[in-house]
């Protein structure tokens, strides 16, 4: 019963907002770190979470919606809650919806939800609600976190003079596209990015930057909001390992990495003797383990060696934000 209100839920889901008549839909496409320039359709984008009744009593679920612009939309479900609040692992389910006359509606014989004003009102086939989800905006509990009294803080909003030609955004926020003047082998790191809103494009081109650890090893930026979850997504060690699971928030939520990275080690000739290993949190969410690293990771400006490397914030053509940004220097 529970498989059959989870297919009920996902497949027969028809999603309502009350809109701006004047909603129109920009020529250009949509690409902004701006919510009040984000549009309609960003509205309808996000996180929802409650219960829905079956024969067995309350079932937790999570949905996750997702713009593809112009109207056009995703919708995943996920029994037992979000991803890394309670999803119970089973088979995320997936549909297609569309936006028209105020509606983005996704049916089939199964049921169907109407969402409005923040809730996602879930009806069975013979139009009995069985069910209300939430939305809801998560935060990393990592967010804002302090440097402790040893750790190096790299920027702090107020200067980007430890980055090597590093430039301010407006509201005080780093620019991609930089690397810090500090080297550094193993270390404790501490960042904080936003990804833009960018509903038109895909894969690769959606909010695209990275994570260099000593300019060699990346961890992917991305926005992978209700994908997948692979190895050159969001959280992914690229072309090295998937993160064991995807726990990328929607575009224009700031979002964390935590990241205990121990340098390669390498004997008097120059032969490597230990590959450099990696343990991440994403938004608080352990993501890799102790992930040995065995080469430099795809495109990295910086090949593997004995020396220190500089953090690198990469720029992939994409408007990505960084901030409080701090490490704690370890023991190689």
């Amino acid at each position: 019963m529970h498989r059959f209100l989870a297919h009920l839920v996902i497949w027969g889901t028809v999603f309502t907002l009350i809109q701006n008549p004047e909603c129109l839909w920009s020529q250009e496409p949509v690409e902004t770190l701006d919510p009040q320039q984000a549009g309609e359709d960003f509205r309808f984008q996000g996180e929802y979470r409650g219960e829905v009744q079956t024969d067995d009593g309350p079932l937790p679920l999570g949905l996750q919606v997702i713009a593809l612009g112009k109207g056009n939309f995703e919708a995943k479900a996920y029994t037992g809650g979000l991803p890394g609040a309670g999803w119970d692992g089973e088979e995320v389910l997936s549909a297609k919806g569309t936006l028209s006359d105020g509606k983005v509606t996704i049916t089939a014989k199964q049921g169907s939800a109407v969402l409005s004003n923040g809730q996602a009102v879930v009806s069975n086939p013979d139009g009995q609600v069985v069910g209300t989800l939430n939305q809801i905006v998560r935060k990393s509990p990592t967010l804002g976190a302090k440097p402790p009294e040893n750790a190096i803080v790299l920027f702090d909003g107020t200067s980007a003079e430890q980055f090597e030609n590093g430039k301010l955004s407006p509201e005080g926020w780093l620019i991609q596209g930089t690397k810090t003047k500090l080297k550094m082998g193993s270390v404790q790191l501490h960042l904080e990015f936003l990804l833009p809103f960018k509903p038109e494009a895909r894969g690769q081109g959606r909010g695209n930057s990275g994570c260099y650890l000593q300019s060699r090893y990346e961890v992917q930026v991305l926005d992978s909001f209700g994908l997948e979850g692979k190895n050159n997504e969001c959280g992914g060690i690229y072309s090295v390992k998937a993160p064991d699971l995807n726990m990328c928030f929607q575009p224009l939520s700031w979002q964390t990495y935590d990241i205990d990275f121990t340098a390669a080690t390498f004997d008097e000739s120059g032969k490597k003797t230990a590959d450099a290993r990696m343990t991440v949190k994403h938004n608080g969410v352990l993501i890799h383990h102790n992930v040995a690293v065995p080469k430099s990771t795809t495109a990295s400006p910086l090949k593997e060696g004995p020396e220190p490397g500089p953090l690198y914030l990469q720029d992939h053509g994409n408007p990505v934000r960084y901030r409080n940004i701090w490490i704690v220097p370890q023991e190689d």
